[in-house]
């Protein structure tokens, strides 16, 4: 059944498009097995979401073996991306699974990382599903690393061991990302956010220090329900609590319903075998259509800056790429065409440069992930703008208010003569 690493990968051919896994499953061995190989390869083009640990193929030794293409930039791609040595693929996470399906990107060879076969010969992806099936479902060669320390998961994770070409055994520790933990800065936005929040409401939200900090302010709410695109450790003690309980949920009532997750060894534990956790193609999972089945969906989105008339840029600062599109508009959609839905934008009202966030215009070349006509809810440490339904005026005092106090008065400058700019010109 099993096979050597070496072996494995000469299944990888010059020429051959390559899918590597998401996140936290992201498969080291597998990827320093195809490093073994590379100066023996030649036009290999890597397609992926954002990665956990190792990236060497987007070294600059490599960048005329590999085309790296990641629709999600993490942290390990960015200063790649950013001098041209990879590149950047914007999509909403709900429609790249159609890339694959559709055969716009053929995938010759994926490298996934799995749970040990059961009884029955079947393996889950634990900690990362997202793009994978639709990948799986239309690769010619899977190479899987099998891992007895990847959690089991359910729902769209399972494959059987007889859909994979290779099997390479490992034995190592899932990788694993502490849990930020939020000062007061954060714990301010967060109260802020929690005000917005009912009981039996369904919630989306990211990892790091803001997510953390919201979910702190949760403890005595009653009967929320999860349907994000990713965790981390927050939730486990809402659950042990009794407050995620996802009765309220139209949509897979009871469970948790997530496409990956990153986090810590305690993280990984508690999804383990654990039938309240349905990890699903992203697909589905960040469908505007099913998310808005669900009653009072909170989605709770970050932000690197925001004009004065609500335009969110989340993915770029200025011309250099960042991030990605990721699942913002999705679920920013979807919480808005929801019965008692709320989109927030949540962020800190200056940059760690003391510059302001709330700014009247974007940066030059600064993508607009999340558009004006969007815009519910903005969010910082100092209060909260509502600007749906409200005109340009209305909006640019609105931000103007929750802005830091060191620049709400320049920001107030520009704004009026923005207003007398506009009213002066005549067509």
């Amino acid at each position: 059944m099993y096979q050597s690493l070496e072996n494995a990968m000469d299944l990888v051919k010059s020429g051959s498009n390559v899918f590597i896994q998401t996140g936290a499953a992201a498969p080291q061995q597998l990827i320093r097995g195809l490093m073994k190989k590379a100066s023996g390869l030649h036009d290999i083009t890597i397609y992926q979401m954002h990665t956990e640990g190792i990236a060497p193929y987007a070294d600059p030794e490599w960048q005329h073996t590999f085309k790296v293409n990641c629709f999600f930039i993490g942290a390990n791609l960015r200063k790649a991306v950013q001098e041209k040595r990879a590149d950047y693929i914007p999509l909403f996470l709900s429609e790249i699974p159609s890339l694959f399906r559709k055969k716009i990107i053929p995938i010759d060879v994926a490298l996934i990382h799995i749970s040990c076969p059961d009884e029955h010969g079947y393996c889950s992806l634990g900690v990362s599903v997202d793009i994978a099936p639709s990948v799986l479902e239309n690769a010619d060669c899977i190479i899987a690393q099998v891992n007895p320390q990847m959690p089991r998961t359910f729902g769209d994770a399972i494959i059987h061991s007889s859909l994979i070409d290779a099997m390479v055994e490992v034995n190592e520790p899932i990788l694993v990302t502490e849990s930020a933990k939020p000062d007061m800065l954060n714990m301010k936005i967060a109260e802020n956010v929690a005000s917005l929040i009912e009981d039996g409401s369904t919630l989306q939200m990211g990892i790091g220090k803001i997510p953390n900090a919201v979910l702190k302010n949760l403890q005595g709410h009653r009967q929320l329900g999860i349907h994000t695109e990713m965790f981390s450790d927050g939730i486990i003690d809402l659950v042990e609590r009794g407050v995620i309980t996802g009765e309220m949920k139209k949509k897979r009532r009871f469970k948790i319903v997530s496409s990956f997750m990153v986090g810590t060894k305690k993280l990984y534990s508690f999804v383990n075998d654990n039938p309240m956790i349905e990890m699903l193609d992203i697909g589905y999972v960040n469908d505007v259509h099913i998310i808005r089945q669900n009653p009072k969906v909170v989605a709770i989105n970050c932000a690197l800056e925001i004009d004065l008339t609500g335009q969110v840029c989340a993915d770029s600062i200025g011309l250099k790429m960042y991030s990605g599109v990721g699942g913002q508009m999705d679920f920013m959609r979807g919480a808005s065409l929801s019965e008692g839905g709320k989109p927030i934008i949540a962020m800190p009202s200056l940059t760690s440069q003391g510059e302001s966030k709330i700014v009247p215009f974007l940066k030059t070349g600064a993508g607009v992930v999340t558009t004006r006509a969007n815009v519910h809810y903005i969010v910082t440490e100092y209060g909260i703008a509502y600007l749906y339904g409200k005109n340009l005026e209305e909006r640019a005092k609105a931000l103007i208010d929750i802005a830091h106090p060191l620049h709400r008065e320049k920001l107030a400058e520009t704004a009026f003569k923005m207003k007398k700019l506009h009213s002066e010109v005549s067509f």
